[in-house]
């Protein structure tokens, strides 16, 4: 049954029935006013009331619980809007050891392009990364300076630069050059081959082989075969 009791005064209570003027949705409103300010406060305050400050009195309660529950579920999206992490795409990026081999331009692209698709914004956490996909002589040189000095990179930049100091002399595009000039096909197939000559190519910053040169390069250490048969006559 609809009902407002004091626990404490049952000689005082209110029921619906006493209050027929108000409709099924206002005696709602009326016991959820009860549950938060008290049965006996709101037996009280209707009793003090005529029917149009009570029909007045309800409006404005119902009022006040829109209201609140409006501004509750606009926090409750503002703050889903402010938790909500961006979205990230996890790249993983070969190790660079220090190596003749391993082309530091190269892996500075990888390096740069996993950063973005991860979204580290702080610099002390974008040289931890970079740090982390070091191996090798490489691993061995950036923790060494670090126990020297624990502020040895301050931001990406200055460790992108220490370590092209150290691991890319002028020399090793020379040596990129002069490798991709001479190269043969050899046993390779022709996607190794390629491959190849793309590796030699990203090693060359400072004055790129332009693409006839690499075109030249191509053809001339191919090996003879159907493969350069047929792209000397589509020539």
């Amino acid at each position: 049954m609809n009902m407002l009791d004091d626990e404490d005064d049952q000689s005082f209570h209110a029921t619906s029935d006493g209050y027929s003027h108000l409709s099924d949705v206002e005696w709602d409103a009326v016991e959820r006013k009860g549950s938060t300010m008290g049965i006996h406060a709101v037996s009280v305050m209707l009793e003090a009331l005529n029917r149009d400050a009570q029909h007045a009195t309800i409006a404005k309660f119902i009022q006040n619980e829109l209201d609140a529950e409006r501004e509750k579920q606009q926090a409750d999206a503002g703050g889903s809007m402010h938790s909500r992490r961006p979205e990230t795409l996890k790249i993983d990026i070969s190790k660079y050891r220090g190596v003749e081999e391993d082309s530091l331009l190269r892996w500075f692209v990888e390096l740069d392009d996993a950063i973005r698709a991860r979204r580290i914004d702080d610099g002390d956490m974008q040289v931890a990364f970079a740090q982390s996909n070091l191996a090798g002589r490489a691993k061995t040189w950036a923790l060494g300076l670090k126990l020297h000095d624990p502020y040895a990179f301050g931001s990406l930049e200055v460790f992108k630069s220490r370590l092209r100091q150290t691991f890319e002399p002028p020399r090793a595009e020379f040596r990129a050059r002069t490798d991709l000039l001479k190269l043969k096909q050899g046993e390779r197939d022709v996607h190794a081959y390629a491959q190849h000559i793309r590796h030699l190519t990203s090693c060359i910053s400072s004055n790129p082989v332009d693409e006839h040169t690499l075109v030249s390069v191509f053809m001339q250490g191919l090996a003879d075969g159907p493969v350069k048969t047929h792209l000397l006559r589509l020539n």
